[in-house]
Formats: C-alpha cells, structure tokens, sequence
C-alpha cells in the first residue's frame, strides 16, 4: 500500500479510500488517526508533514492497522488506547472500550464527592476495567484515595498500566474483588463507590451490534436476564462497606434507570440524583445511605 517514494499526504489519501466503503463519514477520522498512532506524530506534526515521504517500514504496519479495522475490529482496540475524560487510557480485548456516556457517571460522583466532610476520601470503582472512572475521578478530587477493583486479572493489568502511565501511583491501586461475594476484611471501608458493571440483558446480547459483540469482553457486559445481577449483588456484598452517609453511585443502560432505584431504596439508600448522558438519556444515578448504621437489638430486647 506504501512505497518510500509516497508521501504522507498520498497515504492519507489512499487509507481514506480504502476506508470508505466500511467506515462512511468517519473514514477520514479513522485514517488519520491510525496515522498518527503509527507514526507517533501529533494532528499538528501531521498536517505540517503531509508534503514529506513516509518512511518506507510504515508500509506493513499501516496495511496491518488498515486491514483489521476492515475486518470489524474498532478502532480503539486497533490503537490500543482511548481517550476518556481528557487523558487518554490504554485498552484492550481484556477492556470494554471507555465511552462518553460515563461521563455522566463521573460528572455525578465527583460533584457529590468535592462536597464531601472527609478529608481524603476513599472511593472503590468496582468492576473497573481500564480504570477510567477512578483514575478520572482522582484527577478531578486531588485528595481522594481511590481502589480500582475487578475480577478479570487481565484487565487489572490493563488497569494497573494506567495507573502508573498517568500519574496516580500515589494515590490510585488496583486489586482482584469479586462484586458476587463480599470483599475481605483488610480492604476496609469507602466514602464512596462508584461501578459502571455489566449490565446487558440476556437477550440484549443477542442483538449487540457486532462491533460489540464479536470485539468487547462478554465478561463486562452480560448482565444476567434483567441486566440487573451486579446491581443487587453490590449492593448485597458492598453497601456495608460504605461508610454511614456515604455513597453508592451507578451507571446503567437505557430504561434501567427506575429499576436500579428501586433496589437501591430497598436497601435504605436515599436516591439524591440522577444524570443524562450527552444524547439526553438518563444514564447514572448516586444514592446516599443512611447517616447512622441500623440499630441492632441487645440480647433480652424485642419479643
């Protein structure tokens, strides 16, 4: 696809041709962002280098990156990072893709979070993935002390590179939690949590679009039939973790929004506010529990 003789510009050209059939509009997005992941150069250095020759050892790494984009596989896994709340995170197959719409969720947490009394807040993001909710929310409350937690190890490790690629080694772990069984002893207590779990219906699965579908972790989206299973195993397993008067907050699909609620008002969370993503869409939700832990009778009270 890439003689020495070619320049930026030429290749740039050609990839957006090629790219056309599939990709439609965004051919011209995908393109270059592909070229700017194989050359290493800025949107800047691009446009200031379109008139130079491409080296000739781009040739197999471009048609490589060309090639599986063709075959279905998005985008971000083909650069092996995303961007998500101003940084930019690495992912892959281990990882569901970091999406605007949770940024809604984030938005939520760290509002109720900077009004927090406590200083140095402890936060867990469970079900973590990349990362991206912790790592964002400690960037945005300087005190706060965040644990990432996941049940996939491989997406620890992801997780853990992004940890220390943006800078929050001091502040942000990652750790092995299973959101089905209750955290141990030493992970102690949270001011908040925050998760983004599966949530995707049995049948929903079945008609995922196939970039979803065939690409992203089936782990991180099967939500059981009603795609609320994590919902009601974190708030069984985890919610007594959470400090009195502190937080549970919650990203979750389309329509979810008065069922996530209800479980978290049966719990004897009080439900304080809810988001929309940028298309409108209701899409997160934080709960509040109570300010004082339930009373447990004494031996000799009660009938």
């Amino acid at each position: 696809m890439v003689t020495a003789a070619e320049t930026f510009h030429q290749v740039f050209r050609d990839m957006c041709r090629v790219l056309e059939p599939t990709e439609g509009e965004q051919a011209v997005f995908v393109a270059r962002q592909l070229l700017m992941r194989a050359t290493g150069k800025s949107a800047t250095e691009l446009l200031r280098d379109m008139r130079q020759p491409i080296p000739e050892h781009l040739d197999k790494k471009l048609a490589r990156m060309v090639f599986r984009i063709l075959e279905g596989e998005p985008l971000a896994y083909v650069l092996g990072q995303w961007d998500f709340y101003g940084m930019t995170f690495m992912v892959t197959r281990d990882t569901l893709i970091p999406r605007d719409d949770t940024t809604a969720l984030v938005d939520l947490a760290v509002k109720r979070l900077k009004l927090y009394p406590q200083t140095h807040p402890r936060v867990l993001d469970l079900c973590c993935g990349t990362g991206c909710i912790g790592i964002a929310m400690a960037s945005q409350v300087p005190d706060a002390r965040v644990t990432c937690g996941d049940l996939s190890m491989p997406a620890l490790a992801v997780c853990k590179h992004n940890i220390q690629a943006l800078g929050f080694a001091g502040r942000v772990n990652a750790l092995q939690m299973d959101a089905f069984k209750e955290p141990e002893e030493f992970f102690g207590t949270y001011d908040m949590i925050v998760s983004n779990p599966p949530y995707v219906t049995d049948a929903q699965m079945l008609q995922l679009d196939k970039s979803v579908r065939e690409w992203e972790p089936a782990m991180a989206l099967e939500g059981g039939p009603d795609g609320l299973d994590f919902y009601r195993a974190i708030i069984s397993n985890y919610a007594g973790r959470i400090q009195p008067g502190g937080y549970l907050a919650f990203e979750f699909g389309m329509g979810q929004g008065p069922a996530v609620g209800g479980l978290l008002e049966e719990a004897g969370c009080a439900v304080e506010e809810w988001a929309d993503d940028a298309g409108g869409i209701q899409r997160a939700v934080i709960a509040r529990l109570p300010l004082t832990e339930p009373e447990v009778p004494s031996k000799g009270q009660g009938s």
